[in-house]
């Protein structure tokens, strides 16, 4: 994997930028990535803060909820070691897959990899099942050097977010017919400082129209139509 290598040498070297900064001014770097608003409750700082380490478990629809806002207004994402995550899927949820980069097997510079990444894009998905309890520290550090924003799609000890699904009940089905037309889900907050007080809040994951929504705006739910409820691991 010589390409690899050099990419993680010329990272180390100070060259590589994040990306969204090619187009926009130096002090963007401070600003809050963007979130959904029907997602916002669950983040003290306003939004996405630059240097963060959130951890999202047991969904992809909120993995790619946390990634649309961003990429569909001008930032930079990447995917590591998560070769099952497609593309149609992400953009159903509104990623714009033209700024979504996709290392799907990294294979044993999976650390190196990512850290590279951190120096030259705004957010970066991994899967940790790979890294040791090392690794976990170093990236979370360099993630806060960098100003880049590091989503682990799994448990991540000292993360400063940790988002999991805890409840979700699909609606659109009727007496034994019907489609499945939208997906309510309950999202437990909780993580360090700041975001220390547990928080949830509700959205409909994915809506009718595939991305995400508040509740309240989607009808169905308070029509009589039959809701099924799904646990949650």
């Amino acid at each position: 994997m010589p390409a690899l290598g050099a990419a993680s040498s010329l990272a180390a070297s100070g060259a590589v930028g994040v990306a969204s900064d090619l187009a926009s001014a130096p002090d963007d770097r401070a600003r809050m990535l963007p979130v959904h608003p029907a997602l916002a409750d669950l983040f003290p700082w306003g939004g996405l803060r630059r240097g963060v380490t959130v951890s999202v478990r047991g969904s992809t629809s909120l993995l790619f909820a946390l990634l649309a806002p961003p990429t569909d207004t001008g930032s930079w994402a990447a995917l590591v070691g998560l070769p099952d995550l497609g593309l149609r899927a992400a953009a159903e949820l509104g990623v714009a897959v033209d700024r979504l980069a996709l290392v799907r097997h990294p294979g044993a510079q999976l650390p190196a990899v990512v850290a590279a990444l951190l120096d030259g894009m705004d957010l970066v998905a991994v899967d940790p099942a790979r890294l040791g309890d090392s690794h976990l520290r170093r990236l979370s550090a360099r993630a806060r050097h960098r100003g880049a924003v590091l989503v682990s799609v799994g448990s991540w000890p000292g993360a400063d977010l940790e988002l999991t699904p805890s409840r979700v009940r699909w609606a659109g089905i009727g007496d034994g017919h019907g489609f499945l037309e939208a997906r309510e889900t309950v999202i437990a907050a909780r993580g360090r400082g700041a975001a220390a007080r547990p928080v949830r809040a509700e959205a409909l994951l994915p809506a009718e129209n595939g991305v995400v929504a508040p509740v309240a705006r989607y009808l169905p739910f308070d029509s009589g139509r039959r809701r099924v409820d799904v646990a949650v691991s």
